[in-house]
């Protein structure tokens, strides 16, 4: 199939899930009652997808409260209790961060039951998404390791740890979100695609990294006004992704000023190619998608592009949300019957 569709991974929680309800309130009813309720958001988040004609459906991220810190709640060594404030993305805003004191170790399974639930309860292809290794220690303070590089690779070897569980429990595709690829192009090029790669080792079901400028929120879109007419940050990075066995990239292109001539530049990678956008309320139509699946294919192999959203939409508002997913679906068919 031309085309395929996915998610970069989140979706908006259920009201009764993510906000205070005066009818049941599950943060203060029985760790039971919380397990059955992110359970069923799960399969709930799956029909949508399904509904919305999305082949590679994800779980939706809904049994965690943070990309990143749904992964760290599981490690022996954090301390949650005291959390810090700290910059992260290069100081681009702050947020108050758990912090490293002891060395790091899995307690046990990380994902395990929202991998099996979602694997049970579709027969689609599923993407599951963790953060990347450089991703997590630019969102997490330090008080052990005392060295940026040695605390990527330790995460590194409990991601790696953690996705090869996920491959055993079906998982198609392991995807590693790295926003950070966009602010530290030294970094990446000297160390961040190499913990990348411990962080997949191993793994033979599709690889994935996404690589984005963030979720549409004010301190993000503030952000990317000061980055000027074009984004080519990219192209920094983009020759040395390509050299590695990481197989697919996940990138914004729908209202992005990334050049769409840079993604030539992954030579051999399945592009998931972000058709949505996550930063605006505006509804795509089938015929907005289409047209960025075309544009997409003059520097990409149309064989090797999957329509996807240009980051998580955890934030938005769920019929939003829902309404892009569908935007998505009927997208990705108006492509095939025009180009295919």
């Amino acid at each position: 199939m031309l085309f395929p569709t996915t998610i970069a991974g989140s979706l908006p929680k259920p009201e009764w899930l993510a906000e205070p309800n005066t009818l049941w309130a599950p943060w203060k009813s029985s760790g039971a009652e919380l397990v059955r309720a992110k359970r069923d958001a799960t399969m709930l988040a799956l029909k949508l997808q399904e509904d919305a004609g999305v082949d590679i459906v994800t779980e939706g991220e809904q049994s965690r409260q943070h990309f990143v810190h749904g992964f760290l709640e599981k490690i022996e060594g954090i301390d949650f209790a005291h959390k810090v404030e700290m910059g992260i993305r290069k100081d681009r805003y702050k947020a108050m961060v758990p912090q490293v004191v002891a060395p790091l170790r899995l307690k046990g399974r990380v994902h395990a039951d929202e991998a099996r639930i979602a694997r049970t309860h579709t027969a689609r292809k599923l993407k599951f998404t963790l953060p990347g290794p450089m991703t997590i220690i630019d969102t997490i303070a330090d008080q052990y390791y005392g060295d940026r590089v040695k605390m990527a690779f330790a995460f590194a070897e409990l991601l790696n740890e953690e996705a090869r569980a996920l491959q055993a429990d079906g998982v198609d595709v392991v995807q590693f979100d790295e926003p950070a690829f966009n602010v530290y192009m030294d970094e990446v090029n000297d160390w961040g695609i190499k913990a990348l790669e411990r962080a997949a080792e191993g793994l033979t079901c599709a690889t994935a990294v996404h690589i984005c400028y963030g979720y549409g929120i004010k301190a993000n879109t503030d952000w990317k006004e000061a980055l000027g007419s074009e984004w080519r940050q990219y192209e920094d990075i983009f020759p040395a992704i390509a050299k590695s066995p990481i197989q697919q990239v996940a990138i914004e292109c729908r209202n992005s000023r990334v050049p769409l001539d840079l993604l030539g530049l992954l030579t051999g990678k399945v592009v998931q190619a972000g058709v949505i956008d996550v930063a605006s309320d505006t509804i795509e139509t089938a015929g907005d998608v289409a047209k960025v699946i075309d544009d997409v294919s003059k520097f990409v192999p149309k064989s090797n592009i999957v329509a996807t959203t240009n980051c998580g939409m955890a934030p938005m508002h769920r019929d939003i949300a829902q309404a892009k997913l569908v935007a998505l679906g009927a997208g990705a068919k108006l492509a095939r019957q025009r180009f295919g």
